[in-house]
């Protein structure tokens, strides 16, 4: 069933969805409502004749983590509302890692935090040599969880460790040199490479995509099963705590924080 979207745009191209991220005045962050919308548009696209699924986002950011609004709205959250809210951003970042079409990230300018996130999730990466990366939660006082599942496989523990601990933004090269981006593309090229690249995939057989996806994700399946039931735990246990609210009253008040480790 079609509707109609408040935070996002979808259409279709032939059998190519494109799903764009359409906050540009909020640099597309990532609220409450996009997570909704976005979870309803993967249903849509799963339902119509789309073969393959490109995600951008509008202006000149891809995303730039969570809205200010609602990052501060944390604050006052019960444990059981926080697990919920964390219980949603975890079936995203799963609904898209593992959905049964090809998924193709066309970041387009910065991808902090959670939409970093979304970039990773996604079967393909193609990033704009300007795009900023970075899983920046430990810099508010929050915890990369449900990111962290899917980002060890890709960099391996190490490299993980790097960039999830440090919190550093990074480019889009050595995203590519890492193994998050699989090419960067001149920004005014970055869509029709995406779309060149859709069709690749869509040359193949649409059964021996879907089964070859099945499979990959596969591997991974009961693993994840326990590392998001943590990860969701530790989303919402960390937002109670003394460092959560002096992360994000100080990212709030753009000054340097005072944590206290607890």
């Amino acid at each position: 069933m079609k509707m109609g979207y408040q935070t996002l745009q979808l259409s279709f191209e032939g059998a190519i969805a494109t799903l764009t991220l359409n906050r540009p005045d909020k640099r597309n962050a990532v609220s409450f409502a996009l997570v909704r919308e976005l979870l309803a548009a993967l249903d849509e696209i799963e339902e119509s004749p789309a073969q393959v699924v490109i995600i951008t986002g509008a202006g000149k950011a891809f995303c730039a983590g969570m809205d200010l609004d609602e990052l501060k709205s944390l604050l006052g959250k019960t444990h059981d509302e926080n697990v919920r809210d964390s219980a949603r951003m975890a079936e995203l970042f799963r609904r898209i890692y593992e959905f049964r079409l090809p998924t193709i990230a066309a970041v387009n300018g910065a991808a902090i935090a959670g939409g970093t996130g979304i970039a990773t999730m996604c079967d393909f990466t193609l990033a704009a040599p300007e795009a900023k990366f970075g899983y920046t939660e430990v810099r508010i006082g929050f915890v990369p969880a449900i990111v962290s599942s899917i980002l060890v496989w890709q960099v391996g523990h190490k490299m993980a460790r790097d960039l999830l601990l440090t919190g550093r933004l990074f480019d889009a090269a050595e995203g590519l040199a890492l193994g998050l981006v699989n090419e960067v593309v001149a920004a005014g090229q970055l869509l029709a490479r995406a779309r060149e690249l859709a069709g690749q995939l869509m040359e193949n057989s649409p059964t021996s995509l879907r089964v070859t996806k099945k499979l990959i994700n596969g591997f991974l399946t009961e693993q994840l099963d326990t590392q998001f039931a943590a990860a969701i735990e530790e989303n919402a246990r960390i937002r109670t705590t003394a460092d959560f609210r002096e992360g994000v009253s100080s990212f709030l008040e753009k000054r340097k924080p005072v944590w206290s480790g607890r």
